[in-house]
């Protein structure tokens, strides 16, 4: 079963660490700044809300002093025409009883012969507003009228008994019209004769009640001359027979009240005064207590801020110290995941070791036997290379082409010599076989160190064939005889990388796919180039990866294997390898026909950054 810990999708590259102080600071002070824009914005309406609550309540203040004011001025004024209509009902009355049943009542009567229906027959003109107004001729027709009343005895007399007892009062004016409408006298003689038929206070006064209205006058013609600028109460008046309730007569009697309006408007001008002042004070008081709101708010605003300022610096030593424990717990997280996995690397090393010494014992052990036999076999050409080189002797002594030997001495060490040519020929065999194994030997010498890469300079260039062929040569070692490793290389460039780092990628996907496969068994390992980067691909004929364990196979610790074998940290190394060095790992598993795991590396990776070989 292979170590699924080390089989994973591909995924983003490796996170840059969190820098928590960092983005705590930012964090926390864009809070802080944001709590204290929104409590300044609070502060601000409440400031804004309370002085219009005080500009509301100073306009309620002033608008309910004016209005009291104006109620004030106006029952003065209604009291006043109250007052005057009433003096002006009794001082009709007295008028009325003094002169109207022996001096008014003949004149009366000796008016209501001059016809004024011809005047009123003639049609009436429209202002500039469209009310009706009397036409010239009909103000004249009246006119004359009011000339004949004039006309009829009596009428000096009459005037001038009015002109007296209205003398040294407070009334200007008296009018007097009979029943049909018609000013029958006026203290104003030229009113005399005017039709009041359509006037509302006449009517009002002819059905039994009284009406009085206030009016102001540029220019008045009183008892005494001409006045101006006098303010006027005029009264219409019905006028009762003696005795009875019947009305037979209306008066219209003009009162000035202007002493009495300047009184009231000087006490309407005393209160405007004291109002202004009220609200003087009253705006005053709002803005010194909007003055105390603000100050208030301002001080609680920058007692606020200091404790945000206290909190956010207590907080950011809390957050700086957490954040150099968890990055003391990191470190010690990364030393304990890189001793895993040089562990786990070492473990695998280990047991290609022993593959390796396997392989190595095997030339090494017929070496040794065949040189000993060698050895062994040298000793039976001693008494031959005795007597060649006394031979030799003999003849480099010897002048002669014949030398005479005396073989009764030798004769018994040259009986004795048993070495013939073809043992010559079986020690050249076995030396043969000695060779071989010492290119064996170095052979397996050399992959070692190309794997290792010891002897090369940590980032250079590196040809991933090569490299694939010395890996699965000392994987063999440790594969079963019954897993068939096939290698088909393609054509790829050489890429610029760490060597060892990338036979360590290698080896990992090698091993895990004969672990994947139970009995016979076949691993491909294969090379193309693909869209400007290398491919390598090492597929593997075993069970497959079931989907619900191809999702976790990258997470580090995670294995399937029995506990304390493996730890789940191989093909995680893999894959942050090849990420540091801009590749990547992928899968294409389906279960039961085995797996391939691709990786796919630029053409100029670099150095990795981070995790040793």
């Amino acid at each position: 079963m292979p170590d699924t810990a080390s089989r994973t999708a591909h995924g983003p590259a490796r996170a840059k660490p969190f820098r928590l102080v960092r983005y705590f600071a930012i964090a926390a002070l864009a809070a802080f700044v944001l709590v204290a824009a929104t409590i300044a914005l609070f502060e601000a309406r409440q400031g804004g809300f309370f002085k219009e609550v005080q500009e509301r309540e100073g306009a309620f203040f002033n608008a309910t002093q004016a209005e009291f004011a104006r109620k004030q001025e106006a029952a003065a004024l209604r009291d006043l025409l109250a007052i005057h209509e009433s003096g002006n009902v009794n001082l009709t009355r007295l008028f009325a009883n003094a002169l109207w049943e022996r001096d008014f009542a003949p004149f009366v009567a000796r008016a209501a012969s001059v016809p004024v229906d011809a005047c009123r027959a003639m049609e009436d003109a429209k202002d500039s507003k469209g009310k009706s107004v009397p036409t010239p001729a009909k103000k004249a027709c009246f006119a004359e009228a009011g000339r004949a009343i004039m006309a009829l005895p009596g009428f000096r007399e009459l005037d001038a008994k009015v002109i007296d007892s209205m003398k040294k009062s407070t009334v200007f004016k008296v009018k007097v019209f009979d029943l049909r409408g018609v000013t029958i006298y006026s203290s104003e003689h030229a009113q005399i004769g005017e039709d009041k038929l359509a006037n509302a206070g006449w009517r009002r006064a002819l059905e039994g009640t009284p009406a009085s209205e206030l009016t102001h006058r540029d220019k008045f013609s009183a008892f005494e001359g001409v006045v101006e600028n006098r303010d006027l109460i005029s009264s219409y008046l019905p006028v009762l027979g003696p005795g009875t309730d019947r009305i037979v007569g209306v008066f219209e009697v003009y009162s000035d009240v202007t002493p009495f309006l300047v009184q009231i408007k000087g006490t309407s001008k005393d209160l405007a005064t004291a109002a202004a002042a009220n609200r003087a004070k009253v705006e005053q008081v709002s803005a010194e207590n909007q003055r105390q709101v603000e100050d208030s708010g301002i001080a609680q605003f920058a007692t606020l801020l200091a404790v945000l300022v206290v909190l956010f610096g207590a907080l950011f030593l809390i957050v700086r110290r957490a954040d150099g424990i968890i990055a003391a717990q990191e470190s010690e997280r990364d030393q304990a995941h890189q001793q895993l996995a040089q562990s786990e690397k070492m473990a695998a090393l280990g047991q290609m070791v022993a593959g390796v010494a396997h392989q190595l014992n095997t030339p090494l052990a017929f070496s040794q036997s065949n040189v000993a036999l060698v050895i062994d076999r040298l000793g039976d050409f001693e008494r031959p290379l005795a007597v060649a080189t006394k031979m030799s002797e003999l003849v480099r002594q010897s002048r002669e082409d014949r030398i005479v030997l005396d073989v009764a001495r030798a004769r018994g060490q040259l009986e004795s010599i048993e070495a013939t040519p073809a043992d010559v020929g079986a020690m050249k065999e076995m030396l043969g076989d000695v060779l071989k194994g010492i290119g064996q030997m170095s052979e397996l010498v050399v992959h070692m160190r190309d794997f290792t890469r010891l002897d090369r300079a940590r980032v250079s260039e590196f040809d991933v064939n090569e490299g694939l062929k010395s890996v699965v040569y000392l994987a063999k070692s440790v594969i079963p005889n019954a897993i068939e490793v096939v290698e088909a290389y393609g054509e790829v460039p050489q890429i610029v990388c760490t060597p060892s780092q990338l036979n360590q990628i290698f080896l990992n996907l090698i091993i895990n796919a004969s672990q994947a496969i139970e009995g016979p068994g076949r691993i491909t390992v294969s090379t193309r180039e693909e869209a400007g980067r290398v491919r390598i691909d090492v597929a593997d004929t075993g069970s497959g990866i079931p989907a619900a364990i191809l999702e976790r196979i990258f997470e580090p610790y995670f294995t399937t294997k029995p506990e304390g074998v493996g730890t789940g940290l191989g093909l995680n190394v893999a894959r942050d390898i090849a990420r540091a060095h801009g590749g990547e790992i992928t899968v294409a598993s389906t279960p039961g026909e085995g797996a391939t795991f691709t990786v796919r590396l630029p053409l100029e990776a670099g150095e990795p950054p981070g995790r040793p070989a």
